[in-house]
Order: structure tokens, then C-alpha cells, then sequence
């Protein structure tokens, strides 16, 4: 591992960046935070609910094409 990829591993990793983060995010947001965080929140929230969205889909074609792809009994 070189050099430059140890250290951003050790920053991404450490309780040291979220506390950098934070206080960047403090100072270009200021007041303003709390909305910021709450909008964020409501978009991770609606960006979920698609995700469960389109994966019902796929399962609900897969499903479909299951069923049709069976062959019918016949009955007698």
C-alpha cells in the first residue's frame, strides 16, 4: 500500500474526519444546518422508497415471467 493510500484509508476510517466534517459543515452552513441536515435526511429517505420501488418491479416481472414460463397441468 503506498503512502498516499494508507492516509486516506486512516481518514476515512476515523472518528478524527467525521469531527472535520462536522465543523466544516458548521462553518458553510452555520443557522442553517438543521434544515440542511433535514432536507438530506427527506432525500435519503425518498431515494430509499425508489430504490424499493424499482426493486418490487424487477421481483414482479420475475415473478410473472416464472409463472408463465411454467408448464400448465392439464386436467383431466
Amino acid at each position: 500500500m503506498t503512502m498516499s493510500g494508507f492516509l486516506f484509508a486512516w481518514l476515512v476510517s476515523s472518528p478524527v474526519t467525521v469531527v472535520i466534517v462536522g465543523i466544516v459543515a458548521f462553518l458553510l452552513f452555520g443557522n442553517r444546518l438543521p434544515s440542511v441536515m433535514r432536507s438530506l435526511g427527506r432525500s435519503v429517505v425518498e431515494f430509499k422508497k425508489g430504490v424499493n420501488g424499482i426493486e418490487d418491479d424487477i421481483d414482479e416481472a420475475v415473478r410473472t415471467a416464472d409463472e408463465k414460463a411454467k408448464p400448465k397441468k392439464e386436467e383431466s
